[in-house]
């Protein structure tokens, strides 16, 4: 569960982070634009952080970016440089104070970060930094106050040369960090992107053209964000990679390089998020050098060699679902058509206190097209499948409409080990996957079939195969050890770890309907 109790569909992400350097520039509203671009990767509150060059000003609510933030506000908030943040709470607390950016003032000098992630060692750091439980809102709270902590103990520096006493303390602090993370930060007259040496979250780098009032760079979690600023893809932050902006230009240091090397490619092993193909990351990003929706549209297609079936129709579980059935209903030959409709203005699945409401809050946000359904064998396609309990109902839903056949094809493996780094879908004996085999969780379901892609295939579809990724969630193969309490907070009840022989193979499982 996460921290509000909301019964995750899917698997959640932390955030979505957003920094614009553009003097003469506006660059509160720039972030804003970009915050709207990074909403889906992030409800529960938003925030933006801007320098003058004299002072940072932070301003943050709960919701989504539209209520947090309105003309009369972002008028308020003058300056050539900015930070924002959209956040989805996978540790801390869902309140205001647990809200970013975060803001230190320490010393003479001030910054404020944003962060995208979740830390593994957080409770070794926060025993180290004296912060005690109820004191840390968050991870990212921590983090904020490790550098401030880093900034005060050389107080001379720090009044002296504010800009050395941020980058020294950044350097010193993320060194220390383990887990997944990017950072946006701010002091008054920089912005810093960093990415941690795994590459588990993306951030890209974008530039603002000269022409429209001064240009400048950005960065974001996602390149759908510099378009809609305005902004130039160049390229992706690398991971291990600290990129530091300012009137000077753009430069690059890599502080987890082994021995002080100045090499990007030491002391960094990229694993990159796998389910930001699969799902996080928006169809039109550009990620790894391939555009996402193609991707999904590929695996789709896998699925329909893996695991052809015959079917009058296939169709997708809105939205997420979309391209892959686009992709498995052209490689099959089988007539792609809408069975769902959802509700837009339905945001995130309320907090149900049985399995009764729960099934009804899923008829909130999707709802049969009755005509599209009754008699027909359907293919229903979607990215993945976390706790079962949406998937079932929406199967549920279809039969009630008349469905005569309904195959489930997943585009990702099951859904096995949680996630240390960032994603929040609770503990191990929640997840339909874990523990079960094939044929249980298609009865589960309530399927006549039911197929999921195989890791190579999945890897193949992203068209980086080569490219390093983490798939920790799908085969418990984790790049960045685990404390032992996290391990045990995330494994739930259970002594025994989900078995590694139940990783699926994705053949399709056959019920009552042959193929």
């Amino acid at each position: 569960m996460s921290s509000e109790g909301v019964e995750p569909t899917k698997p959640r992400e932390a955030c979505g982070v957003f920094g614009v350097y553009t003097p003469g520039g506006p660059a509160a509203y720039l972030s804003y634009l970009g915050l709207y671009a990074l909403q889906h990767r992030g409800q529960e509150s938003a925030g933006i952080a801007v320098s003058d060059g004299t002072h940072i000003t932070v301003v943050k609510d709960m919701g989504l970016v539209a209520r947090a933030f309105d003309d009369r506000v972002l008028a308020g908030l003058e300056g050539h440089l900015a930070i924002g943040h959209t956040r989805y709470s996978t540790t801390g607390s869902s309140s205001w104070r647990a809200s970013q950016p975060f803001y230190r003032g320490v010393e003479g000098t001030e910054f404020a970060l944003g962060h995208n992630g979740n830390l593994t060692n957080t409770a070794e750091l926060a025993s180290d930094a004296g912060m005690l439980d109820g004191v840390m809102t968050s991870d990212s709270d921590l983090v904020a106050e490790l550098i401030a902590q880093r900034i005060a103990a050389e107080p001379r520096v720090s009044r002296a040369h504010p800009r050395e006493a941020v980058t020294n303390a950044l350097v010193d602090v993320v060194q220390r960090l383990r887990g997944g993370f990017t950072f946006v930060v701010a002091d008054r007259d920089r912005l810093i992107g960093i990415r941690d040496p795994h590459g588990i979250w993306p951030l890209c780098l974008g530039r603002l053209s000269d022409d429209d009032g001064g240009g400048g760079w950005v960065l974001a979690s996602e390149s759908p964000a510099l378009d809609t600023v305005g902004a130039t893809f160049e390229r992706e932050v690398r991971p291990g990679e600290m990129v530091l902006i300012d009137a000077a230009g753009c430069r690059s240091t890599f502080p987890f390089a082994k021995d002080g090397a100045a090499s990007e490619a030491s002391g960094v092993d990229p694993r990159l998020c796998i389910f930001e193909f699969v799902y996080f990351s928006r169809p039109d990003t550009m990620l790894a050098g391939q555009n996402v929706h193609a991707a999904r549209q590929r695996m789709g297609a896998h699925l329909a060699l893996n695991a052809p079936v015959a079917a009058d129709m296939v169709m997708p579980v809105p939205e997420s679902g979309i391209p892959a059935a686009q992709g498995y209903a052209r490689r099959s030959g089988i007539a792609y058509g809408d069975g769902l409709v959802k509700n837009r203005y339905i945001g995130r699945t309320f907090i149900a206190p049985n399995q009764l409401v729960r099934s009804l809050g899923v008829r909130t946000k999707l709802n049969a097209i009755r005509p599209n359904i009754t008699g027909q064998r359907l293919v229903v396609v979607d990215d993945s499948i976390v706790r079962g309990t949406t998937t079932r109902s929406i199967v549920e839903m279809l039969r009630a409409a008349g469905a005569a056949e309904v195959h489930m094809r997943i585009s990702s493996p099951p859904y096995r080990w949680p996630c240390f780094y960032g994603m929040d879908t609770g503990t191990s004996d929640e997840l339909l996957a874990a523990n079960r085999d094939l044929a249980a969780i298609e009865s589960f379901l309530g399927v006549d079939s039911l197929a999921y892609l195989t890791l190579s295939q999945l890897i193949d579809a992203t068209g980086v195969p080569g490219g390093g990724f983490c798939h920790a969630c799908l085969t418990g193969e984790y790049p960045v050890e685990i404390g032992g309490q996290a391990r045990a907070e995330v494994f739930g009840h259970h002594s025994d770890e989900p078995d590694r022989s139940m990783i699926a193979t994705g053949s399709v499982h056959t019920g009552a309907a042959a193929l």
